[in-house]
């Protein structure tokens, strides 16, 4: 794709890890020139030796894994040198994102009040795990402690198990694409006009949004939502697992509709007239025995009959193993898997992106080697070789 809807837009990352480079690879998926800052003195991103496999001495599946088609800036943020060199990016820049503690934006001066005078347009992003203006913003913080804290861990699992985490590490990524979509409606505005600003999104804050309607309905009429057998959704039935010949099967009769296809398609429109399944509301009542029944009707068969029989009638997934969902033929059939050119594996490949745009998805790069970019970028800044140079003989950059 030549004419990606972000080409032309410089973002400037000073990232690492998940969170963060993962929202700034949705930026980069479409068009925008992302330009990673990593520290020269300790080796760049820490994703970079983030095992247990590695491209190279300073490079992982891992770290291509979040950081597909950036850029890599070896700066040292912290040098009176490294900063103006910083500031000068900053004013061909348009948006400046981070993933820091809360309280290092302002100490680094990657926030407004430090940008603001060097660019009035500039948008500065920040994700960090608590927020940056409240008692926490010097507290650590990483995505299981949000499913931890915020429910998500006493909501996952079965009923008298230990809790459990997501397999998973959501909140990180849905943070970063809040991030994403924060900035970018920042921009819409910069580009009407207006100034920029800060923008702040942390794990916390994301990981309580994602409560929605449980949390509604504890707001306002006290009720706790708990666990439900087989996976199940807490008021709707059937919605759960049930046992096939070989395995298990997920399925949704969410709609009235939905309940009648599933009925019919099982050969027990007898189920229907049943008053103990009647309705929404007498099926929940009776969600044990109806278990039982599905069960025993889903277990004559094997996953791949049950797929043919309701394919595009009634919502039914196979619950498969990991390794069955990466052969499922459907990733490959829909271009969800993208090889990605890389110099120490020709041959590597990446899950795609999933945005599409006139029905073509990004195509994308490796990112860059530690620090591989810093020399062209600098000289597109004005500075000279002899001046690089010398930077770098002094870690600068």
């Amino acid at each position: 794709m030549q004419d990606k809807p972000l080409a032309g837009i410089r973002v400037i990352a000073v990232e690492q890890y998940g969170a963060g480079p993962f929202g700034s690879m949705q930026l980069a998926d479409m068009g925008a020139e992302v330009i990673k800052i990593e520290n020269p003195a300790t080796g760049g991103d820490i994703a970079r030796k983030s095992g247990p496999y590695f491209l190279g001495d300073n490079d992982s599946d891992f770290f291509q894994t979040f950081n597909r088609s950036k850029k890599s800036l070896t700066l040292d943020l912290k040098s009176a040198q490294g900063r103006k060199i910083f500031e000068r990016l900053v004013q061909s820049a348009d948006i400046v994102m981070n993933n820091l503690r809360g309280d290092q934006p302002a100490k680094l001066g990657l926030d407004y009040d430090s940008l603001g005078a060097v660019k009035r347009e500039i948008i500065c992003g920040h994700l960090s795990a608590y927020g940056r203006d409240n008692d926490r913003a010097t507290w650590p913080g990483y995505d299981y402690l949000m499913q931890a804290e915020m429910g998500f861990m006493d909501l996952t699992g079965e009923p008298g198990t230990p809790p459990a985490r997501f397999g998973l590490s959501m909140v990180d990524f849905m943070s970063g694409v809040t991030l994403a979509m924060a900035v970018l409606g920042t921009l819409v505005g910069v580009l009407r006009g207006g100034a920029g600003r800060d923008v702040d999104v942390n794990l916390f804050d994301v990981a309580a949004t994602q409560l929605t309607y449980p949390a509604t309905w504890y707001l306002n009429r006290d009720h706790e939502t708990t666990r439900v057998p087989r996976s199940g959704h807490p008021s709707t039935v059937p919605c759960q697992i049930y046992r096939s010949a070989d395995g298990w099967v997920f399925v949704m009769a969410m709609t009235e509709k939905f309940w009648q296809i599933l009925a019919e398609g099982l050969g027990r429109v007898d189920l229907l007239d049943d008053t103990r399944f009647r309705t929404v509301a007498s099926r929940r009542e009776n969600r044990e025995v109806l278990t039982e029944i599905l069960d025993a009707e889903f277990s004559k068969h094997p996953n791949t009959h049950w797929v043919s029989v309701f394919a595009g009638r009634l919502p039914l997934a196979p619950v498969n193993s990991f390794a069955q969902a990466m052969q499922n033929p459907w990733l490959a059939q829909t271009g969800m898997l993208q090889s990605l050119p890389h110099v120490d594996n020709s041959q590597f490949r990446l899950l795609a992106s999933p945005l599409k745009f006139d029905g073509n998805r990004p195509t994308g790069t490796g990112c860059s080697a530690l620090g591989a970019d810093s020399e062209d970028l600098l000289l597109g800044l004005g500075y000279s070789a002899a001046e690089i140079a010398a930077w770098r003989s002094g870690q600068v950059i």
